[in-house]
């Protein structure tokens, strides 16, 4: 269904929106950190400029400002934020997460670290939702492995980035995942499927290639120390899979898991009942930034939008639409060069969430696919920014032992899922095969 049709759009009603993306993108560049500057005060001085530039009187831009804040998508997206974060921080206290790496790390030939690596990665990333997290926690022991074993530290490090983004990518808990079926307005399962028809071949064919690499290698393998595997601990991780994949609800689904790792740490004498209430309040606060973010960029969005500055960027990008083909790639190279300058692939997603809902709906697109494609490019292009937190955080657990040409150079995953992205918009028998296989 087409939406109402809007005009050519203002250009200027862009400026508070480029006041938010160079505010953050500049302090980043300044300080050498783009996280130093708190994105929901970045967002804040561009609702500050619109406040200024706009000629609307005040109370109509309090009230399209709080109606952005406030709605229904948003506020969703946001909670959901808030029960991600609280099932995350409950399940790392049960030690759920040292579970998941003693695992992997336990029955792994040292040969195959990398391989390794990349599936453990992926399995943490998507059970908790968080590429950055399965960094934190895989990270130093992959540079630790690869000191010990011999093995090809960029090898390993180019498969936690691979692996981490994978689960980033399709996990039902993502941020990305949430952010993106929100602002299409579609199921996170049928989003789930048609992106696992996109990253399972992208995915297979990375195994295969680690797993000839890891064959391929000379590696003086040393004894590395084994620890035990609490095997309870990793119950609500599979539980909150195999939930969302069955199509719970998603707050059902995060409750559930939730209270199971609570009741886990509670019986295990991880901690009392009050410290678990605290680790709840705790995840909760771990979403602030993401939360405000959200929300603000909502309202940001909402006062762009009624100045006309939708309007313009979509009639710019639809002068050079032909197809749905084209209206599929070009939705993909507005998040991807959005993701370029601010370095956050939900924040990505939020700003331009609205305007891929227009093309998707104008060009009469598949919702859900329209869905995988922004998460996919936004992941993409977030995995080998040299300034994006994934790299960041590899290459200083490396300490100097690794460039990041040399981590990219490896980074196989990221390649192999934009070419199979490219073929799901541009193949014919894609589409055709989504629906033989999950009847979508």
């Amino acid at each position: 269904m087409t939406k109402h049709v809007r005009n050519n759009g203002n250009p200027f009603a862009l400026i508070p929106l480029l006041i938010f993306i160079l505010t953050f993108l500049g302090a980043g560049i300044w300080l050498n950190d783009f996280y130093a500057l708190p994105s929901p005060v970045a967002v804040l001085l561009g609702i500050i400029a619109a406040f200024i530039l706009f000629k609307s009187s005040t109370d109509e831009k309090v009230t399209t400002l709080i109606a952005g804040c406030g709605e229904s998508k948003i506020m969703t997206m946001c909670l959901i934020y808030l029960l991600a974060g609280a099932f995350a921080v409950v399940s790392k206290a049960t030690g759920g997460v040292d579970a998941v790496v003693n695992l992997g790390i336990n029955n792994i030939d040292v040969a195959y670290f990398p391989l390794g690596i990349f599936l453990i990665a992926a399995f943490l990333s998507t059970a908790t939702g968080t590429s950055v997290g399965a960094i934190v926690a895989i990270g130093p022991i992959a540079v630790t492995l690869a000191d010990k074993s011999g093995a090809s530290l960029p090898l390993i490090s180019g498969a936690l980035l691979g692996g981490s983004m994978l689960g980033d990518n399709l996990s039902m808990i993502s941020d990305t995942t949430i952010a993106a079926t929100q602002s299409l307005g579609c199921n996170l399962k049928d989003k789930f499927k048609i992106n696992l028809f996109i990253a399972f071949p992208a995915a297979l064919i990375t195994v295969l290639l680690l797993f000839y690499l890891g064959l391929n290698s000379d590696i003086n393998a040393v004894a590395i120390p084994k620890n035990g595997v609490d095997w309870i601990s990793i119950i609500p991780y599979v539980l909150v899979i195999v939930l969302a994949v069955s199509g719970i609800n998603v707050f059902a689904t995060l409750i559930i898991g939730t209270l199971l790792a609570g009741a886990i740490g509670y019986f295990g004498n991880h901690f009392t009942l009050m410290v678990f209430t605290q680790k709840v309040y705790e995840g909760f606060t771990s979403m602030t930034e993401i939360f405000l973010l959200s929300m603000l960029s909502g309202g940001l969005a909402a006062m762009v939008d009624k100045a006309g500055g939708i309007d313009y960027v979509l009639f710019q990008v639809k002068k050079r639409i032909k197809s749905k083909k084209s209206a599929q790639t070009g939705i993909g190279t507005l998040v991807g060069l959005t993701n370029l300058a601010i370095a956050n692939n939900t924040v990505s997603i939020v700003i331009t969430g609205t305007i891929a809902k227009e093309i998707n709906d104008e060009y009469d697109l598949d919702s859900r696919k329209t869905a995988t494609i922004l998460d996919i490019f936004s992941c993409v292009i977030q995995g080998i920014l040299p300034y994006g937190a994934q790299v960041l955080l590899i290459l200083s657990f490396a300490n100097g032992k690794l460039d990041f040409f040399d981590l990219i150079s490896n980074a196989w995953y990221h390649l192999f899922l934009f070419l199979f992205t490219l073929v799901a918009i541009y193949a014919s028998f894609w589409d055709k095969l989504v629906k033989r296989f999950f009847d979508i």
